[in-house]
């Protein structure tokens, strides 16, 4: 079997991976993220959560975050 990695945008990336799984040929891994992924999201949450108590962004219901899953 190949192996490859892909790039998804994303806003695409749930669709894609609906898609890719819909395969019988296509195995699909567990993902995992790395270190540096973890540390970027944990940097980019905490510039939203300042933008909301300055009022330079709008935060998301509960609600709809949970559509979103």
């Amino acid at each position: 079997m190949k192996e490859i990695t892909l790039k998804v945008k994303n806003e695409k990336y749930k669709f894609f991976m609906e898609l890719i799984k819909s395969l019988d040929f296509v195995q699909v891994d567990e993902e995992v993220d790395s270190k540096e992924e973890i540390i970027a999201n944990i940097r980019q949450g905490f510039k939203e959560m300042k933008a909301i108590e300055e009022g330079t962004m709008e935060a998301t219901s509960l609600q709809d975050f949970l559509d979103e899953l």
